[in-house]
């Protein structure tokens, strides 16, 4: 397998040269297809980040060796930005204008997505299953917007919902990044404990850097927090709740979003994230092993990556798999346009996920919010629920 990491990375495909001028559609050629992706592999949430691109390379590679997709293999154009939005906005400019995508995937952070969307738009640049499950990904037109799970809005208000109920639980609290991503969370929680008559009873908020949350933790504890809603980064998610257990402080629920569900997260050795919970819009893999389409996927990700599967890596195949499924539906005649009716028209089982998909014309693939918990160095679930289901 050849390093996807770098500046600039180009991975998979033949480069077919540009456009043929009978072709007027960006980022597509007699031979090609140009797809992006402007992430985090050098930051905060590399964990996420870094697994989810090879997971997608692997599913590019698998469909050119196969002769592509009518007759076109895809060119993947993966960019860094390290969880720094200015970065990230020289990165699409260079994704969209230069290199010419046609559509991009996996694009890393609730800011930086938010910061890249007129440059997209102003070339109908599809936005495929970004790395963030913030409800302004699908907020404004949506014409080229496609979210692939549940908002961290509504997974925080079922995990405060199923920890309260089941815990008993009075006062609820959080610590977020004061980001837009952070203040959906802190948002959902907050939401959740004033529709269930709960108190709020403090929040701390952190930069994407911090380290040091021995103060932080302190003044929690003091507020009686029995819930704390976490919006941090991986390594933060992991010291924050570490802090809370080497200062005796164990009479707490901590749960995070589909941001805190990392394998990363689960493996910390000596069980120091053992109780944390998490409310993900998908369900970890390493428990539905038995099921043979998991494993056959497991298997063959660890063979071509050179390490086993992770979170990241269902997240990546997920959104690559629904873009070559929209791409083979749009026909030999792809454009912006067809593009968007065959991802309207998408609906199957997302095996590797359990998540049933239907993006249809709100373009959101997945419904279900699926809440684990840390359990002997897993994620175990413990709750679902599926709002199209609920009155």
């Amino acid at each position: 397998m050849k390093s996807i990491i770098g500046k600039s990375v180009l991975v998979m495909g033949l480069a077919a040269g540009m456009a043929s001028a009978a072709h007027a559609t960006q980022g597509v050629s007699d031979t090609e297809i140009v797809i992006g992706s402007n992430g985090d592999l050098s930051g905060i949430f590399a964990a996420f980040n870094v697994g989810a691109i090879k997971a997608a390379q692997q599913v590019f590679e698998e469909v050119n060796a196969a002769g592509g997709i009518h007759g076109r293999k895809i060119r993947f154009v993966v960019e860094d930005h390290g969880y720094q939005v200015p970065k990230a906005v020289q990165n699409f400019n260079k994704l969209v204008n230069s290199d010419q995508v046609f559509a991009m995937i996996l694009n890393l952070g609730t800011p930086h997505n938010i910061a890249g969307f007129p440059i997209m738009a102003s070339k109908q640049v599809a936005n495929v299953g970004p790395l963030t499950a913030a409800r302004q990904m699908l907020e404004g037109d949506i014409a080229f917007k496609y979210a692939g799970f549940s908002s961290y809005y509504d997974q925080l208000r079922a995990g405060v919902k199923l920890l309260a109920e089941e815990k008993g639980a009075k006062e609820v609290c959080a610590m977020y990044i004061p980001s837009d991503f952070g203040k959906e969370i802190e948002e959902g929680a907050k939401d959740q404990a004033e529709a269930m008559g709960l108190t709020w009873a403090a929040e701390t908020t952190h930069k994407p850097d911090e380290q040091d949350f021995v103060g932080s933790i302190q003044k929690l504890k003091e507020a009686g927090c029995d819930i704390v809603a976490t919006a941090l980064g991986v390594r933060q998610t992991i010291v924050a709740f570490g802090t809370a257990k080497k200062l005796g402080w164990t009479d707490v629920s901590f749960i995070g979003s589909s941001a805190g569900f990392n394998t990363a997260v689960a493996k910390v050795p000596e069980g120091v994230t053992e109780g944390y919970y998490a409310a993900a819009g998908w369900s970890d893999y390493e428990n539905r092993l038995d099921n043979p389409a998991v494993k056959e996927w497991a298997d063959k990700f660890q063979a071509f990556a050179g390490q086993p599967a992770d979170t990241a890596a269902q997240l990546g195949y997920s959104a690559a798999d629904a873009l070559v499924k929209a791409l083979e539906a749009a026909g030999k005649d792809l454009t912006a346009d067809s593009f968007r009716t065959a991802m309207e028209g998408l609906q199957y089982d997302d095996v590797v996920n359990d998540v049933p998909v239907n993006y249809g014309a709100d373009h959101q693939g997945g419904d279900l919010i699926v809440i684990s918990k840390v359990d002997g160095g897993k994620w175990v679930e413990v709750g679902r629920v599926d709002p199209t289901k609920s009155n």
